[in-house]
């Protein structure tokens, strides 16, 4: 690779929509940190990348500890000497009536989805406005600007992000660091499959009135998401901050 190639962190890149990104961005050029809780998911993906041409680094990291998700950006640091994108993207959810849920889900929900990313953001950003320039994507959710059947509390963690990365942009832009979110809808990944086959006995049913729903007439892919990602980290998305994009097959429309 050359010493110009750009570098980025994909947190829960191992799977899912994390690795469509990590991919995406490999195909840009980029070298690629997949940070991630699974560490053989991770090494998965990195062996993916390098097949492309790329290089690759793959971290173990419970990005609800501060700690480890400082040592995890110092690593990507040592290894590609600078970082040009971050993308959080990590989530986890657990579909059921917020009156049956409890105050564990409830914070692991809000740790994972939303305190994840302000502990990336705080170790990464001293590095961007060091170096004058960087990009922050986001992954919302559209639960997150317009509210979900049994995600209560896992949309307003998500609405959360949506807010914080508004904000980011302004205190950001002086730095010439963007900062936008993107909002998938319902998306065919592992996580989805898991969330259909839970404990709450309405989720499949909440899911399958959702896709009915979409007016693009499907769910959407890793693929959808990774490419609206890739579209925010290039050179042509330089002027645009703190937006929020959904990518939802038109089930929500701005």
């Amino acid at each position: 690779m050359s010493g110009n190639a750009r570098s980025a962190i994909v947190t829960g890149g191992g799977r899912g929509i994390g690795r469509a990104i990590s991919l995406a961005l490999a195909r840009q050029g980029c070298q690629v940190a997949v940070l991630d809780l699974l560490e053989d998911n991770a090494k998965s993906v990195q062996r993916e990348i390098e097949a492309l041409g790329n290089r690759a680094l793959a971290i173990r990291v419970d990005l609800t500890q501060c700690d480890q998700v400082q040592s995890a950006v110092e690593k990507a640091l040592a290894e590609f000497g600078q970082i040009d994108i971050l993308v959080n993207n990590a989530g986890w959810d657990k579909l059921e009536p917020f009156l049956n849920s409890e105050v564990k889900t409830w914070e692991r929900v809000i740790d994972i989805n939303f305190k994840a990313i302000l502990f990336t953001s705080k170790a990464v950003l001293p590095h961007m406005v060091s170096r004058g320039s960087g990009k922050v994507i986001n992954i919302g959710s559209d639960a997150g600007r317009v509210g979900s059947t049994g995600e209560a509390v896992y949309a307003g963690a998500k609405g959360a992000v949506i807010a914080f990365s508004k904000s980011l942009a302004r205190e950001m832009a002086r730095h010439h660091i963007t900062v936008n979110a993107i909002c998938p809808g319902l998306t065919d990944t592992p996580l989805l499959a898991e969330v259909r086959t839970g404990e709450w006995d309405r989720a499949g049913k909440v899911i399958d009135a959702v896709t009915r729903a979409i007016p693009l007439g499907r769910v959407g892919t890793p693929e959808d998401v990774a490419a609206a990602v890739a579209f925010l980290a290039s050179p042509a998305a330089d002027y645009i901050t703190g937006q929020t994009l959904s990518v939802s097959g038109g089930l929500t429309m701005c």
